[in-house]
């Protein structure tokens, strides 16, 4: 038993002791059912907030009204919450009325019956009011009670259910399915950080291609992301792409990449071609899409805003998003500006990108593993050598500040990346002979 659990059953084994009952809630038994590792432990008891704060030396009412306390224990923040049920949600998020109960009503509010399972650490037993250990071993998301009020609750749980469906590779129980295609358009009604946070976990998770084929089953995708939505149908030219459009593409891309190295790279994966439909180009000759990264930044950053991404994240996806083509002329560049590439920021990210965007198209690794020698052969050093000359030295030598300062040193970087001077003395001599018209006497 690890230390956060340890911390997690000592806290329910002081509320037993002082006469409630208390046990696990929620996703933590869920995951040790799955035979996954908790990352928190929820606790659900019948003390109510004031009970527990009393028993506690550290505790934080964080939703008092909702029956939630925080528990810190050792810097470990644990969520108490008292056994309630709730009605009303007119805002279909928050519920109007919230009552303290008992552990089957405690059950019986919350969304998926896979997250509705309570387990008692000390006597080692579970409460299972609504059949979650059953789809656990079935391998299936089902509402629990009637989908369509679970849903009208909060139409974030449409998502949720994809999230869930698509993170352990299970099937959306079929009335629960129909329920969520046929409130689909009420997604709309959700707050666009909240959708925007379910999609990074969504894709950030380790079954995105799921995750983007359920979000297109459930109908939700043209309502959260109508830009991927229209690149169904999509051609593309079959000799780089035999795989189909470019939604197949997107798709076939999301499961090369695997489990993402972060969900903003997995949302660059998922966008890296979304510049394609509106720049789609048919000639009798072949299909072109002029100028696609440009676009699909420029739609990255509307996204990004539509679904509060912040200004980091943003400039992260939209930068891999419009640079994923560079490697068509790698062997094309100089050598100066091969070396700027391989040290850009997010190269490596970029450069994984680009190994996922072959794989899923053509199969050529070639400029991949050009790349992957050239960062052999060059080494740091080589692709980032200290600068030889400043725009101090400039002013020593002369030269008046201005925009020439910025030309003057891109060309000795230039000389010096492509090995022409290796010391500042062969940088001043180059400068002097390459600007001698630009000194002042």
């Amino acid at each position: 038993m690890n230390d956060l659990r340890n911390k997690a059953v000592e806290i329910v084994r002081t509320l037993q002791q002082h006469g409630y009952q208390t046990v696990f809630a929620g996703g933590c038994v869920r995951d040790m059912l799955m035979g996954h590792e908790p990352a928190d432990y929820d606790i659900a008891t019948d003390a109510t907030p004031a009970e527990v704060m009393a028993l506690f030396a550290k505790t934080v009412p964080v939703g008092a009204s909702f029956g939630v306390v925080r528990v810190v224990v050792d810097s470990h923040d644990f969520e108490v919450a008292t056994f309630r049920t709730e009605s009303g949600y007119l805002d279909h998020r928050h519920p109007d009325v919230v009552e303290f109960s008992d552990a089957r009503n405690d059950a019986m509010r919350r969304d998926f019956t896979i997250n509705a399972i309570l387990y008692d650490p000390i006597t080692e037993r579970l409460q299972d009011y609504v059949g979650g250990e059953r789809d656990i071993r079935a391998r299936v998301v089902r509402t629990v009670g009637e989908p369509a009020d679970r849903f009208e609750e909060d139409y974030l749980r449409m998502i949720r259910a994809v999230r869930f469906a698509g993170r352990f590779a299970y099937r959306i129980e079929d009335a629960t399915l129909r329920a969520i295609r046929e409130r689909a358009g009420m997604i709309t009604h959700v707050s666009r950080e909240r959708i925007g946070q379910e999609l990074l976990k969504i894709f950030g998770g380790p079954n995105p291609r799921a995750g983007l084929q359920l979000l297109s089953d459930t109908a939700l995708l043209p309502h959260v992301l109508p830009e991927v939505e229209a690149m169904k149908g999509v051609e593309q030219p079959a000799n780089f792409h035999p795989e189909g459009d470019v939604f197949q593409h997107t798709l076939l891309s999301l499961e090369m990449m695997g489990h993402a190295r972060s969900p903003e790279f997995a949302m660059a994966v998922l966008l890296h071609d979304v510049g394609k439909p509106p720049t789609f180009d048919r000639t009798p000759e072949r299909i072109r899409f002029n100028n696609h990264t440009e676009a699909g930044a420029e739609l990255v950053q509307r996204i990004a805003e539509r679904v509060r991404f912040s200004n980091e994240q943003a400039d992260y996806i939209a930068t891999l998003v419009r640079d994923h083509m560079r490697f068509m002329n790698l062997r094309d560049m100089r050598e100066s500006t091969l070396k700027r590439f391989l040290r850009s920021r997010h190269f490596e990210d970029l450069l994984e990108l680009h190994r996922v965007d072959c794989l899923a198209s053509h199969g050529d690794l070639s400029a991949y593993e050009f790349c992957r020698e050239k960062l052999h052969e060059f080494g740091r050093e080589k692709i980032a050598p200290p600068k030889l000359l400043t725009g101090t030295d400039l002013i020593e030598l002369g030269y008046a500040p201005g925009p020439l300062f910025k030309e003057i040193l891109a060309h000795v970087e230039d000389a010096q990346l492509e090995g022409r001077i290796a010391s500042r003395d062969e940088a001043v001599r180059f400068v002097e002979e390459r600007f001698p018209q630009r000194i002042h006497e």
